[in-house]
């Protein structure tokens, strides 16, 4: 028996994304490009006119930011449209016809902030205080001045605006090979039937409790990498220096400070998390060494870490009782969030099921004048509940904002994205803790945090730690080839892991597989986002109201104000490692519990 992914066209219509809210049919995009189009390439004209007082800097502001605004809701749409299936060829061009777009956008407006950066700070201040309009763009206009020593002229910032599609050739060729052109060939799965292996199929073989399935899925799909481990290293070496390249010519002095700084994040903050999770690195030896122990292996691999040490899995879900239970675990957070939530549940803003050439993983996307959409790829599991309830906590996060700043600050930053996702996880842990009492589930769900604690705290660290170290490595001039690639990944793996762990040749090629590596300092807020998350959730599910209602507060603020400062005001100060090592604490309260569990069913 062999069973295939459905193609785009099989997947039941209740159980996809309706996005012909955003544009009722292609024909109704392709006019709305036109007319975009047709007012990008009017902003040139006004190049040289900021400095001329308030209402002219109001004017380019507004004119501006009202196209980006338009352009935005037609990439949220063509995006969408490939990400369903990253083979319609279709889609495809139009995703491309709008990031080519997009980049004539950043040549058409590069002006902006040179002529804005030459206006003296005391003019700046003088018209804000003169005009009650422009003072609505206070934080827009203190974002764009805030580097001053850091932005070219207008034609060197437009050279650079102009070599955008360029520059991100190597992610954009990357994400076709690992989403449509890699070929991972078939596998068995549990049942013995022979199944087309894909990054989802993966994700649910690496848990199976039948071990030869998970080693069989292993070696497999690092078959395929193996094969094309030198395009990949092309692809990730291609995009390194592609930003270090943006970094050095804005005159930053590396990669990280200028992606940190662009999040108004002290560098700081990414060392703690680097000197903090090492120095804890025994926490996460003991908890494999554990698993190694209770799995009953003389030899622990890489494709042992994520099946449950306790067993089958006695939590599954389908998509409705997953929707049931997230309303459930969420509803800690008051009647207006859960409102929110049913609405994204079930009122089509979610694409659930996985279908041939989709794109791998979940996100959730939209954009100001959207609706927030959600990508799954949907199979039975607790994971897929978590995945789901995570998703969720970004699209109310999103909702929130929109609904309550204007446009200019109506996205928030990517700093505090992961910890409004992440806080929903935190909560759902919390409620399955509470109305589980079975010893062997409550095992399972402790198993399942201390994965996800590994995952997330650990691993997302370890990505941290690698993509740094690839920056440095090309900033020095070291070729970034498969070879030294690989051998750099596998001390680091090995590191982490602990002596429990075989050092598994596949493993350190896993670099070439991680979407992440090409999102430029990205990585390091899931464990950011994560400790934050469970310092926060810590107070909301005692049913701590001024807890919650601060977390809605932040939920609102959007774009409002800097991160750090916004997290300050939720409760939680991310300059201060003390939320790092209160999220170890937990984690070894939990593997405490754990092991006296196992020695009770035992």
């Amino acid at each position: 028996m062999t069973q295939d992914l459905p193609v785009r066209k099989e997947v039941p219509t209740e159980l996809t994304w309706d996005l012909t809210r955003i544009y009722k049919d292609d024909a109704t995009w392709e006019a709305d490009f036109k007319s975009v189009t047709a007012a990008i390439a009017e902003l040139p004209k006004l190049a040289g006119k900021l400095g001329e007082g308030a209402d002219a800097l109001l004017n380019v502001l507004q004119t501006t930011l009202d196209a980006q605004r338009r352009l935005e809701k037609l990439y949220v749409y063509a995006s969408m449209r490939s990400d369903q299936d990253t083979a319609d060829g279709h889609y495809q061009a139009m995703y491309a016809r709008i990031s080519k777009l997009a980049t004539t956008y950043e040549e058409n407006t590069a002006f902006v902030q040179p002529e804005l950066l030459a206006v003296p700070a005391d003019t700046l201040t003088a018209w804000l205080s003169a005009s009650t309009k422009l003072a609505e763009y206070k934080r827009t206009i203190a974002v764009m001045t805030r580097d001053r020593g850091h932005v070219l002229d207008a034609k060197s910032e437009a050279l650079v605006s102009a070599a955008g599609d360029a520059l991100g050739a190597s992610a954009d060729t990357f994400g076709v090979l690992n989403n449509s052109d890699i070929d991972f060939g078939m596998v068995q799965d549990d049942e013995g039937n022979w199944i087309k292996l894909s990054h989802g199929i993966y994700s649910q073989l690496i848990d199976s409790t039948n071990r030869d399935v998970r080693k069989n899925a292993f070696e497999t799909l690092y078959q395929s990498y193996d094969g094309l481990r030198h395009t990949f290293a092309a692809t990730l070496a291609g995009n390194t220096k592609a930003q270090n390249f943006n970094a050095r010519a804005h005159k930053y002095p590396s990669a990280r400070a200028a992606a940190m700084a662009h999040n108004e994040i002290p560098e700081q903050v990414f060392d703690t998390l680097i000197e903090r999770v090492n120095a804890n690195l025994p926490l996460l030896h003991r908890y494999v060494a554990l698993r190694k122990k209770v799995l009953g292996l003389k030899e622990l691999h890489s494709y042992d870490l994520y099946t449950p040490i306790t067993g089958e899995a006695t939590l599954t879900y389908t998509i409705d009782e997953a929707k049931a239970e997230g309303e459930k675990a969420l509803a800690v957070l008051g009647e207006d969030y859960g409102t929110h939530v049913k609405h994204i549940l079930n009122d089509r803003l979610i694409d659930f099921i996985e279908n041939k050439n989709k794109r791998s993983g979940a996100y959730s996307g939209g954009s100001y004048d959207t609706e927030p959409y959600i990508l799954h790829n949907w199979h039975d599991s607790l994971d897929a509940l978590y995945t789901l309830v995570h998703e969720t906590g970004h699209s109310v996060h999103s909702w929130y904002t929109r609904h309550n700043n204007p446009y200019q600050t109506g996205e928030y930053p990517i700093f505090t994205a992961e910890i409004a996702s992440t806080t929903n996880e935190a909560l759902l842990t919390d409620y399955l803790l509470k109305t589980q009492d079975d010893p062997k589930t409550r095992a399972f769900i402790l198993n399942y945090y201390l994965d996800g604690f590994k995952g997330t705290m650990f691993r997302q660290t370890q990505f941290a730690e690698f993509e740094h170290w690839i920056h440095q490595e090309d900033q020095a001039g070291q070729p970034l080839t498969a070879d030294f690639l690989s051998d750099k990944y596998a001390a680091i793996n090995a590191k982490y892991y602990g002596p429990a762990l075989e050092k598994d040749p596949e493993i350190s090629l896993e670099w070439a597989r991680i979407p992440h590596f090409y999102y430029n300092y990205y990585v390091y807020q899931y464990a950011t986002g994560f400790a934050a998350a469970n310092a926060l959730s810590s107070h909301i599910a005692t049913g701590d109201t001024e807890a919650r209602d601060k977390y809605l507060g932040f939920l609102k603020s959007g774009g409002s104000t800097d991160p750090i400062t916004t997290m300050k005001r939720a409760g939680v100060d991310m300059t201060d490692g003390q939320y790092l090592d209160d999220a170890f604490a937990v984690f070894e309260e939990r593997l405490n519990e754990l092991e006296k569990l196992l020695d009770q069913i035992k």
